[in-house]
């Protein structure tokens, strides 16, 4: 009997993180609620590590893509369809920088930060289109 309660209580130990992680939903839009043009909604998201982040293709012709070094060190970049809705889990914390690649020159981007983490140093270095580079800047502020 108390084997049985100590295997039980055990497993919903190892179960009760998954109870507790989050999805979050963003959207990709040609306008959003303010009436930007070509955004996700919302363009930040706070996460812990084992949190959800899912895409959804609300118009057409956008996907969802991890900055190329703009990522967590050990962490995995993604890159989702265009016109495809698509989740990913997110494991390694760090501040990760997402683009729509067709739309990335007209500043459609959104940060994801995982964990209570700080902006990396040289996180903006590199080639980034001005729109881009202001919106990231705009986004990292409400860290």
């Amino acid at each position: 009997m108390i084997r049985t309660l100590a295997t039980g209580l055990a497993l919903a130990a190892l179960m009760g993180g998954a109870a507790f992680a989050e999805t979050f939903e963003v959207k990709m839009l040609n306008k959003g609620a303010d009436g930007e043009r070509m955004v996700f909604e919302p363009a930040f998201v706070q996460a812990a590590a084992g949190d959800t982040i899912k895409f959804i293709a609300a118009d057409k012709g956008h996907n969802a893509e991890t900055a190329k070094d703009m990522i967590p060190e050990g962490a995995e970049g993604f890159k989702g369809k265009i016109n495809e809705e698509f989740e990913v889990t997110l494991d390694t914390e760090g501040v990760y920088a997402v683009l729509c690649k067709p739309h990335y020159a007209m500043g459609m981007v959104m940060t994801i930060a995982v964990g209570d983490v700080e902006v990396p140093d040289g996180f903006l270095e590199g080639r980034v289109p001005k729109k881009a580079k202001a919106r990231f800047e705009d986004q990292l502020n409400n860290m």
